[in-house]
């Protein structure tokens, strides 16, 4: 009897033993689950950017037809490169030039990148970010047109702008109060530029900038007109919460870290030839 009784001990022994360490077992690896899930709501999630564009403005932003209608550019390329540094994930949105500040009034879009110059009335009622652009307006007419070099020399005949530039508009209106211009609006560019070849406009207005990369790309028989009107610097504009002041900030401090290191040099001299990031000196 005694022997059973012991048998039976030790084998009461071993089945506790083998629970208490199927128990040990099953509480680390519930442990390791815990320790490899991180708790719901502390991963940050990534930042996303809704940038507004024409995507029709070479080269400022284009969109690449050789290249599946990739969104290229000047400007495209410095906000990839702040969204690589500041780790943030950009979403473009296309649509005309004169919609995109009601789609950023209308908080549909973050900001605008399409060569936004810092007129006083938008830097009263935008937050932009430092100016990575100097370009001034600028008219450009058919090479062998030696008659227009300054919007006097426009009166009678025909110019065209591209809608919503205000600036420009009002440029126009300051030198020819009573009207004798005639203003023809393009949705793009390029279409002015085409028409300006095709003889339909006498001139248009397009920034230095845009014009020597226009015939840079294309080698169309273009000539810029006169001296470039007063250089006004673009950046790009956010509507002013304490949201984004805080990201334009970020924004600032990076983009001058890509000054100080050659970056944007590189980028506009890449599209333009020559550093158009900084004013001339």
């Amino acid at each position: 009897m005694t022997t059973q009784l012991n048998k039976w001990y030790i084998v009461k022994k071993a089945l506790a033993g083998a629970v208490l360490t199927a128990i040990a077992v099953s509480l680390l690896a519930a442990c390791g689950a815990k320790a490899d899930k991180p708790a719901s709501g502390s991963a940050k999630e990534q930042k996303i950017v809704r940038i507004g564009t024409n995507g029709a403005f070479y080269p400022y932003t284009f969109k690449n037809t050789e290249n599946g209608d990739k969104l290229e550019g000047y400007e495209i390329e410095i906000w990839e490169k702040l969204a690589e540094k500041l780790n943030f994930k950009i979403e473009y949105q296309l649509t005309d030039f004169a919609s995109l500040f009601g789609a950023l009034e209308s908080k549909k879009i973050d900001t605008i990148v399409n060569s936004i110059a810092l007129s006083e009335e938008r830097k009263a009622k935008y937050l932009f970010t430092d100016p990575y652009v100097y370009s001034g307006a600028q008219l450009v007419t058919q090479k062998d047109n030696k008659t227009v070099n300054s919007l006097e020399d426009l009166k009678g005949k025909k110019i065209g702008v591209v809608a919503g530039n205000k600036i420009m508009l009002n440029y126009i209106k300051q030198a020819d109060p009573e009207g004798k211009i005639e203003v023809v609006i393009y949705e793009t560019g390029e279409g002015a530029f085409r028409d300006v070849l095709l003889g339909r406009l006498d001139a248009t207005f397009s920034t230095k900038a845009a014009a020597l990369a226009q015939i840079k790309k294309t080698g169309q028989p273009l000539r810029l007109a006169g001296d470039q009107f007063v250089v006004i610097p673009a950046g790009s504009p956010f509507l002013i919460t304490d949201e984004n002041k805080a990201f334009v900030e970020e924004v600032n401090a990076t983009l001058k870290k890509l000054r100080e290191d050659g970056t944007i040099k590189k980028i506009a001299e890449k599209w333009y030839g020559e550093d158009i990031s900084k004013p001339a000196e």
